[in-house]
């Protein structure tokens, strides 16, 4: 005997009013947190990224020497004789309104123009970047150079005191990159609970349209597109809302031109995942909510 298939209609199961559950709203409110968690881990990345690459093989003479003009004069030949070496990429003199100019902003004066900064000896820096990747072979030569033409001064290398903070920045990318993963696997679960609370609400129906020769993949179908639906609605809201946000962010952060905090940005690649993990949010609870009611469902006989 052939049964014949029994059309479902779905408005007459579940509601159809939208963003009238709970389960819109927690999505949405744990979309809008992934795609903020997701865009603070990938800025900073970058800028983790983007320091150790700075500091990587950058080292900066620091000349102490009592007497100015001496200072200004082995500042001179350590920049001359560095910028000839074959390991040295690129060698500068840092100028001392440069150098006053930085202290200026800890002691209140922005242009660096205040009689007492400049009236303090400040030590003359030599910033040098090496060629390639080997550093000690150019280090030993680096400390052969400085010895000679300028005795007593100390060598530092970038990574010793930048170093702890990219690693610090790139910790917490790893921690933001770890939130979004649990935010992920928590509107997973809501999606489960959405689901089985759907089949309990309407057990009764179910069991009449097995009777009747409805397939679990039919009433599976009927219970998926409305799940899927709320879970778009709250997807698209809470993303319209972390977007929002990340415009406002970034608004206030283009005023942001010197310091760590300048390194720190999306980029391409980054705005690319962040468009896409609201699609592939959608395509994971479509797929958790028919894993979960096909599952359910075997168990209602």
């Amino acid at each position: 005997m052939i049964i014949p298939r029994v059309p479902v209609q779905h408005r007459r199961l579940l509601p159809d009013h939208r963003l009238s559950g709970p389960t819109p709203w927690v999505i949405a409110i744990l979309m809008m947190l992934t795609l903020l968690a997701a865009a603070a881990g990938v800025g900073l990345a970058r800028s983790a990224n983007a320091i150790g690459d700075a500091i990587a093989g950058r080292v900066t003479v620091q000349i102490v020497t009592a007497n100015p003009v001496t200072r200004a004069e082995q500042a001179a030949a350590l920049r001359r004789a560095a910028a000839a070496q074959p390991f040295v990429l690129s060698a500068r003199s840092v100028e001392q309104e440069e150098l006053q100019a930085t202290l200026g902003q800890w002691f209140g004066s922005s242009e660096g123009d205040d009689p007492v900064l400049k009236s303090l000896p400040l030590p003359a820096l030599v910033d040098i970047d090496f060629v390639g990747e080997d550093r000690a072979g150019p280090m030993r030569a680096l400390r052969a150079l400085v010895a000679r033409e300028a005795p007593g001064a100390r060598i530092i290398p970038h990574a010793e005191w930048l170093g702890p903070v990219a690693r610090l920045i790139r910790s917490l990318a790893w921690i933001a990159g770890a939130m979004v993963l649990l935010m992920a696997l928590a509107s997973a679960a809501v999606v489960i609970m959405t689901a089985r609370a759907a089949l309990g609400t309407h057990y009764a129906t179910i069991e009449m349209l097995h009777l009747i020769g409805a397939t679990d993949r039919q009433i599976t179908r009927l219970f998926q597109r409305r799940i899927a639906i709320d879970t778009a609605y709250g997807i698209a809201l809470g993303s319209l809302v972390a977007t929002a946000i990340l415009l406002l962010i970034g608004w206030q952060w283009s005023g942001v031109t010197s310091g760590l905090a300048a390194t720190a940005s999306l980029g391409a690649a980054g705005w690319v995942l962040l468009l896409a993990l609201p699609l592939l949010a959608i395509a994971l609870a479509a797929l958790t909510a028919r894993q979960t009611l096909l599952a359910a469902l075997k168990k209602i006989l």
